[in-house]
């Protein structure tokens, strides 16, 4: 059962950020491992690709942006489900995660219990499913956006 539980790694430069994720994925049967910084975090991903990568954008070294950049950008990640999860909340950070291929974007603060459950959704789906849903989403928030005005 051990070798079979999918691996996270969460990304954050605040540690007590990377212990909530960490115990309430660890209750629901993940392998966590933690980064508190984006260079950390990009050499964890190319040595070993963990199932999910949860990802704060604001960090000092590399940022998330940055990181989730990379990432899209690379042959062997490209497909890596990420999830952000931020304290930038206003619009133009969100519909920017989700552009630059974020597959959910969660703000800080958060609960714990619905993060996890966000999570398993984006590991249910496939690539082309995650591909659709930021597709809509972003239509969603750009026409929230447009409509505002």
């Amino acid at each position: 059962m051990e070798g079979s539980a999918k691996r996270v790694l969460a990304v954050d430069d605040d540690p007590l950020v990377t212990k909530l994720v960490r115990i309430n994925l660890e209750l629901s049967g993940y392998r966590v491992e933690e980064a508190w910084d984006g260079e950390t975090a990009l050499r964890v991903l190319r040595e070993d690709p963990p199932d999910l990568l949860v990802l704060d954008l604001m960090m000092p070294r590399t940022d998330g942006w940055e990181i989730l950049r990379e990432i899209r950008q690379s042959e062997e990640l490209r497909e890596l489900p990420v999830v952000v999860l931020s304290a930038r909340v206003h619009d133009e950070d969100i519909i920017r995660g989700w552009e630059m291929g974020a597959d959910d974007y969660i703000t800080k603060p958060f609960n714990p219990v619905r993060m996890v459950e966000r999570l398993e959704g984006v590991l249910a789906c496939t690539p082309e499913e995650r591909r659709e849903r930021r597709r809509r989403e972003l239509q969603r928030l750009t026409g929230m956006i447009g409509s505002g005005n």
